[in-house]
Protein backbone atom coordinates (compact mmCIF):
# COMPACT_ATOMS: atom_id res chain seq x y z
CA UNK A 1 0.00 0.00 0.00
CA UNK A 2 0.91 3.60 -0.80
CA UNK A 3 0.16 6.43 1.94
CA UNK A 4 2.08 9.41 0.59
CA UNK A 5 3.25 11.50 3.56
CA UNK A 6 2.38 14.77 1.89
CA UNK A 7 -1.35 14.38 1.98
CA UNK A 8 -4.02 13.75 4.84
CA UNK A 9 -6.33 11.10 5.08
CA UNK A 10 -10.23 10.42 6.60
CA UNK A 11 -10.44 6.46 8.38
CA UNK A 12 -13.58 6.86 5.93
CA UNK A 13 -10.57 5.64 3.13
CA UNK A 14 -10.38 9.56 1.39
CA UNK A 15 -7.46 11.70 0.95
CA UNK A 16 -6.99 15.54 1.31
CA UNK A 17 -4.42 17.44 -0.34
CA UNK A 18 -4.58 21.32 0.28
CA UNK A 19 -3.53 23.63 -2.46
CA UNK A 20 -4.27 26.47 0.00
CA UNK A 21 -5.54 27.53 3.22
CA UNK A 22 -9.52 26.56 2.34
CA UNK A 23 -8.75 24.50 -0.64
CA UNK A 24 -8.15 21.17 -1.84
CA UNK A 25 -7.73 18.24 -3.85
CA UNK A 26 -10.23 14.80 -2.98
CA UNK A 27 -9.82 11.60 -4.11
CA UNK A 28 -9.86 7.64 -2.63
CA UNK A 29 -6.94 6.05 -1.14
CA UNK A 30 -4.87 3.07 -2.58
CA UNK A 31 -6.38 1.12 -0.06
CA UNK A 32 -10.22 2.16 -0.89
CA UNK A 33 -9.75 1.04 -4.62
CA UNK A 34 -8.07 -2.01 -3.57
CA UNK A 35 -10.97 -3.15 -1.49
CA UNK A 36 -13.68 -2.08 -4.06
CA UNK A 37 -12.16 -4.05 -6.71
CA UNK A 38 -12.25 -2.58 -10.42
CA UNK A 39 -14.03 0.63 -10.76
CA UNK A 40 -16.62 0.67 -13.93
CA UNK A 41 -18.84 3.96 -12.93
CA UNK A 42 -18.53 7.36 -11.06
CA UNK A 43 -21.30 9.39 -10.41
CA UNK A 44 -19.54 13.04 -9.47
CA UNK A 45 -20.57 15.59 -7.52
CA UNK A 46 -22.03 19.41 -9.04
CA UNK A 47 -19.76 22.19 -9.18
CA UNK A 48 -21.43 24.15 -6.60
CA UNK A 49 -23.07 21.77 -4.41
CA UNK A 50 -22.16 22.28 -0.39
CA UNK A 51 -20.59 18.41 1.03
CA UNK A 52 -20.59 17.98 4.56
CA UNK A 53 -17.61 15.79 6.81
CA UNK A 54 -18.49 12.20 6.54
CA UNK A 55 -21.99 12.59 4.15
CA UNK A 56 -21.93 10.91 1.01
CA UNK A 57 -20.72 13.62 -1.88
CA UNK A 58 -20.79 11.33 -4.69
CA UNK A 59 -20.78 7.18 -5.61
CA UNK A 60 -18.18 4.60 -7.26
CA UNK A 61 -19.63 1.64 -9.48
CA UNK A 62 -17.02 -1.32 -8.98
CA UNK A 63 -17.39 -5.23 -10.97
CA UNK A 64 -18.65 -5.66 -6.89
CA UNK A 65 -21.28 -3.29 -5.53
CA UNK A 66 -21.99 0.75 -5.51
CA UNK A 67 -20.30 2.53 -2.64
CA UNK A 68 -20.55 5.98 -1.61
CA UNK A 69 -17.37 8.01 -1.49
CA UNK A 70 -17.72 10.12 1.58
CA UNK A 71 -15.97 14.13 2.27
CA UNK A 72 -13.67 14.07 4.50
CA UNK A 73 -14.57 17.92 4.57
CA UNK A 74 -16.82 20.54 4.62
CA UNK A 75 -17.08 23.02 1.72
CA UNK A 76 -18.13 23.69 -1.99
CA UNK A 77 -17.32 22.03 -4.62
CA UNK A 78 -15.52 23.93 -6.89
CA UNK A 79 -14.53 21.34 -9.88
CA UNK A 80 -14.62 17.70 -10.71
CA UNK A 81 -12.52 15.54 -12.54
CA UNK A 82 -14.74 14.98 -15.54
CA UNK A 83 -11.88 12.81 -16.89
CA UNK A 84 -12.86 10.21 -14.85
CA UNK A 85 -16.65 10.08 -16.60
CA UNK A 86 -14.77 8.30 -19.29
CA UNK A 87 -12.10 6.54 -17.90
CA UNK A 88 -13.20 5.17 -13.86
CA UNK A 89 -10.30 3.14 -13.70
CA UNK A 90 -7.85 5.81 -13.61
CA UNK A 91 -8.90 5.99 -9.69
CA UNK A 92 -7.54 2.09 -9.32
CA UNK A 93 -4.64 2.71 -11.78
CA UNK A 94 -2.95 6.02 -10.13
CA UNK A 95 -5.27 6.20 -6.53
CA UNK A 96 -3.23 9.35 -5.45
CA UNK A 97 -3.29 11.40 -9.37
CA UNK A 98 -7.14 10.42 -9.89
CA UNK A 99 -8.03 13.23 -7.96
CA UNK A 100 -12.50 12.87 -7.90
CA UNK A 101 -13.27 16.96 -6.66
CA UNK A 102 -11.58 20.27 -5.98
CA UNK A 103 -13.48 21.72 -2.44
CA UNK A 104 -13.29 24.83 -1.61
CA UNK A 105 -14.41 27.16 1.12
CA UNK A 106 -12.83 24.51 3.75
CA UNK A 107 -14.36 23.93 6.96
CA UNK A 108 -13.89 21.14 9.78
CA UNK A 109 -11.03 18.94 8.57
CA UNK A 110 -9.49 18.83 12.08
CA UNK A 111 -9.96 14.58 12.32
CA UNK A 112 -7.90 14.37 9.27
CA UNK A 113 -4.74 11.49 9.84
CA UNK A 114 -1.18 12.40 8.58
CA UNK A 115 0.46 9.03 6.56
CA UNK A 116 1.68 7.32 9.41
CA UNK A 117 -1.79 7.79 11.51
CA UNK A 118 -3.68 6.71 8.58
CA UNK A 119 -1.10 3.17 7.35
CA UNK A 120 -1.43 2.64 11.28
CA UNK A 121 -5.48 3.13 11.55
CA UNK A 122 -5.12 0.28 7.75
CA UNK A 123 -3.31 -2.08 10.32
CA UNK A 124 -5.60 -2.67 13.23
CA UNK A 125 -8.48 -3.27 10.08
Amino acid sequence: MNFPAELQYSKSHEWVKMLDDATALVGITDFAQSELGDLVFINLPAEGDTVTKEEAFCDVESVKAVSDVMSPVTGVVAEVNEALLDAPEKLNEAPYEAWIAKISDITDREELLDAAAYEAFIAQQ
